[in-house]
């Protein structure tokens, strides 16, 4: 198993945000986990990539316990994380922004940069603009390319469709699908619940922090009192 959590807990004061959580995501795989807002999914990914501590559980990356782990040694590990609203910064260049996603290396980037701009012919048009003259999807690619940067083994992608029209949606998922097929391994959090079951093998519901469902995107999808109760239409 190339990811395992185990019993994870999260609280923000008093708040029990995340509750005995239990994950497992295999190499090759896109697993997703959805829910409404406050269910916590972010705060699952966050504690996962240890920029939000854990009280309790565990957290395994090709067979070793990474729960101590600082968040820097996770990413140069290989696990990355796209975060929600694509925290670009807006008052860097597009290229500096992706050159932030090889701070953990010291090898060569040149030809990765080249390929990640060759992917997003719009990222390169743009190479030596602010980040700031983006459009929402275009910020989306370069919150992409700069995680691929990092030469993950497993994303995670937090609600990566979140502002984006229809049109920048279905090519968000199409890229998803590409990256995976290419052999890396994505955990995705999504309120978009048909695009997110429609690519993954796996999937998790939350509720308040809990499990309530899981299984593959056809028993989710067919339990419509779930369905109705956490994820809206599907």
């Amino acid at each position: 198993m190339l990811l395992r959590i185990e019993q994870l807990d999260v609280f923000y004061g008093r708040n029990h945000a995340v509750k005995a959580m239990s994950l497992d995501l295999d190499a090759g795989e896109i697993v997703t986990v959805l829910g409404a807002n406050g269910a916590g999914k972010s705060s699952l990914l966050k504690a996962i990539q240890g920029t939000v501590p854990a009280a309790s559980g565990r957290v395994f990356f090709k067979g070793t316990d990474i729960s101590r782990w600082s968040a820097a040694r996770r990413v140069a590990s290989g696990i990355v994380m796209v975060p929600e609203g694509r925290q670009i910064f807006v008052n860097m260049t597009v290229h500096e922004n992706l050159l932030l996603g090889a701070y953990t290396r010291r090898d060569d980037t040149a030809a990765e940069i080249d390929a990640i701009y060759a992917r997003f012919p719009n990222l390169a048009q743009r190479r030596d603009m602010q980040a700031s003259v983006l459009s929402g999807g275009e910020q989306q690619m370069l919150a992409v390319g700069r995680g691929l940067l990092a030469r993950p083994e497993v994303m995670m992608l937090d609600e990566p469709s979140l502002g984006l029209s229809p049109i920048l949606v279905k090519q968000l998922f199409k890229l998803i699908v590409d990256l995976n097929r290419n052999g890396l391994a994505i955990l995705l959090v999504e309120q978009n619940t048909s695009m997110a079951l429609s690519v993954a093998r796996h999937g998790y519901v939350l509720e308040r922090g809990r499990t309530v469902m899981q299984g593959t995107p056809a028993e989710i999808l067919s339990n419509e009192r779930l369905t109705a109760a956490y994820l809206g239409q599907a």
